[in-house]
């Protein structure tokens, strides 16, 4: 049966509701139409302020993640990053030698570590390390560089040459954006050049965001999802979304 107009686009918003994202081929292939119709129903909608274009799919917020201050993110949304962090430190084990990034949701996480044994933690974050060296049973490798003030973070070439020298378990990254197609970003360049140096010396990379980050893109790319061991997430995570990552073999974590 062919739709109206109203009726592919009532169709494309009630699975924008739903998913929090759509892609163009799919929507066509739903609705038997051709990816030309439907790149015209997202431009439509669009212009009427009712979604928000990216290559190849749509979605319901800004993609486009902004550099906020880490204390205004750290008033946002935090009862689901209290329990990412939460859920997150009980992948720590015994000894461990772990590496942390930057941001709020990551200082909720350095809050909830109780460590096992003699846990070693490398950062870049001048906040989660203040955090951690009031913890026993912590030893807290502070990177050096420039200071971030946005961030309460050290970026930099003296900070990537530090690296060189280590490598650790885990990495705990947290992140501006999410993207299924395009990858895992950061509101800074600088800071996803570090990221990726992170990555380079850790066995695995495990992602904390809460789900409004998922469909959101940062200036700066880190790397793709296929990299991405982990994602610790909340509830709000769409089916689609769980369902998609996990297709690119990322394990999801939801925090309840």
């Amino acid at each position: 049966m062919i739709l109206s107009i109203a009726e592919r686009h009532k169709y494309i918003l009630e699975a924008l509701r739903r998913d929090g994202f759509v892609k163009v081929v799919d929507i066509a292939k739903q609705l038997d139409v051709t990816t030309v119709t439907i790149r015209k129903d997202f431009k439509v909608l669009e212009e009427k302020g009712l979604l928000y274009r990216t290559h190849g799919s749509a979605s319901s917020v800004n993609p486009h993640a902004k550099d906020k201050n880490v204390r205004e993110k750290e008033k946002i949304r935090t009862k689901e990053k209290e329990a990412i962090g939460l859920c997150a430190a009980q992948l720590i084990e015994e000894d461990d030698s772990i590496i942390i990034n930057s941001g709020s949701t990551i200082c909720a996480f350095a809050e909830k570590i109780v460590p096992k044994g003699n846990l070693k933690v490398v950062t870049s974050s001048i906040k989660a390390a203040s955090k951690l060296a009031e913890s026993e049973g912590v030893t807290v490798i502070q990177l050096g560089g420039v200071l971030r003030r946005s961030s309460m973070s050290v970026i930099g070439n003296y900070t990537l040459g530090l690296l060189d020298n280590i490598t650790c378990s885990k990495l705990f990254l947290g992140v501006d954006g999410v993207d299924v197609d395009y990858g895992v970003t950061t509101s800074n360049i600088e800071e996803a050049e570090l990221n990726k140096a992170m990555m380079d010396v850790s066995l695995r990379t495990i992602v904390l965001c809460d789900s409004s980050k998922f469909g959101r893109k940062g200036f700066g790319k880190i790397c793709g999802i296929d990299k991405i061991d982990v994602i610790v997430t909340d509830e709000g995570i769409s089916e689609s979304m769980h369902k998609t990552l996990e297709e690119y073999g990322v394990q999801v974590i939801i925090a309840k």
